[in-house]
């Protein structure tokens, strides 16, 4: 991972169009190929950031300035204007582990997985931990109509749980082999689902599902065939 903390701008060009004007930020390249550019404050979520692939190009512009050029399959393209580098460094860090989630979130997954259509009427499962460059889906699963559904499980349905399934979302609908018969859509589950997250979820056109945990547990637990 390639760190930069410069005085930079940033200018966005795609289905719209962002700017950031000069201030102090972080500048991440990741070794997927992803470049971040976050501040210092509001949120861990990134200002602007393009999701692998990619293609960083690095040059100046007629007045001298150090420019960055983000561009992936897609014709938007990310500009980083930079003034001032203050630092810079590399590091390599290795293979990670994943992310080990809590006991009930993880048989949240499970319960789900055995029983994926409580959150909608038709949906099986193709897949638990569906990998993609930026870490797994919980669950890929199909629909009644054959089409693709990524499924984000929390416990408590929060922002940065939008923000996550966005990003999902954005890599998969890339990949032609599930997008053959349509557009990926996204399911975003949880035992609770904060107003904030359900608001920027439908906004992005993502399905919100509350789950009932111990509801599900029972549909494990046949009272007639227990021991105890």
């Amino acid at each position: 991972m390639r760190l930069v903390v410069a005085r930079c701008q940033v200018d966005y060009a795609g289905r719209l169009t962002a700017h950031l004007p000069m201030a102090t930020r972080v500048l991440m390249i990741k070794a997927d190929g992803s470049v971040l550019v976050h501040s210092d404050g509001g949120s861990y979520t990134p200002l602007n950031w393009r999701s692998p692939p990619c293609a960083l190009r690095e040059g100046t512009t007629e007045d001298g300035q150090v420019e960055w050029t983000v561009t992936g399959k897609t014709d938007d393209t990310l500009r980083i204007l930079i003034e001032e580098v203050l630092h810079e460094s590399s590091h390599d860090l290795g293979v990670d582990p994943g992310l080990q989630k809590d006991g009930v979130e993880k048989h949240l997954q499970e319960l789900l997985a055995e029983h994926p259509a409580t959150l909608a009427a038709g949906l099986t499962l193709v897949r638990r931990e569906f990998p993609t460059a930026i870490g797994p889906v919980d669950l890929m699963c199909r629909d009644a109509e054959g089409l693709s559904v990524a499924v984000e499980i929390k416990r408590r349905g929060e922002i940065d749980g939008v923000e996550q399934l966005t990003r999902y979302l954005e890599l998969l609908n890339r990949d032609p082999l599930l997008t053959g018969k349509g557009s990926v859509r996204g399911i975003f589950a949880a035992q609770a689902i904060k107003p904030q997250a359900r608001v920027l979820a439908e906004d992005r056109g993502i399905t919100c599902a509350v789950v009932d945990y111990d509801a599900l547990r029972g549909m494990d637990d046949d009272a007639e065939h227990r021991l105890f």
